[in-house]
């Protein structure tokens, strides 16, 4: 048998639900680099807002939408998710459930929050990250594919997949209880 027969992902196939973290990390790699200094700018309604050190983009044929904001999250990775079927609210959420929401830090994975507001996607979406690309910034590297949005914290090597179909867990992360107000959690 030749290297054809291997089961681990080639670099033209997203890794699939279970695979192991080199896999998804060597996958993201083979994305062609993108060029950070283009996605510091959020833009609603035709304003752009230029984050300062953050980062915004989005992907999956605009079926998510990511952002750093350092200044209130630290290191933690928000994106909105066009969820096919989102986690419920649970009777613990307060505020406007958004199924959607995703907060990824490198040691815990949330799906789902009750919000009062849209914290920092209020400034819009950021630019759109090529199918085949990957982004570099902080501790992540993130690629784009039809399949979804694929960001590994290497600081962690944890990974995440963002679908539509749905959130995919990659590395340390395990299903644990969801903290007050959040649909489903994942911790290392």
């Amino acid at each position: 048998a030749g290297p054809s027969a291997s089961k681990s992902p080639g670099p033209s196939a997203a890794p699939a639900a279970g695979a192991a973290i080199s896999d998804v990390i060597a996958w993201i790699e083979a994305g062609h680099p993108a060029d950070p200094g283009r996605y510091h700018t959020a833009t609603r309604d035709g304003a752009a807002t230029p984050l300062g050190t953050d980062i915004a983009f989005s992907g999956a044929a605009g079926k998510v939408s990511c952002t750093t904001d350092s200044q209130h999250t630290g290191g933690a990775l928000l994106c909105l998710v066009n969820l096919t079927a989102p986690p419920p609210a649970p009777a613990t959420a307060y505020g406007k459930w958004q199924g959607g929401w995703v907060t990824f830090d490198g040691t815990g994975l949330q799906v789902g929050s009750a919000r009062a507001d849209p914290g920092p996607f209020v400034n819009g979406n950021g630019p759109e990250l090529a199918n085949g690309d990957s982004l570099s910034f902080g501790d992540y590297r993130c690629r784009t594919d039809p399949a979804g949005l694929y960001c590994v914290n290497y600081a962690h090597q944890s990974a995440v997949r963002f679908a539509a179909a749905g959130v995919e867990q990659f590395g340390c992360l395990k299903a644990v209880p969801p903290p007050d107000g959040v649909g489903t959690a994942f911790s290392c």
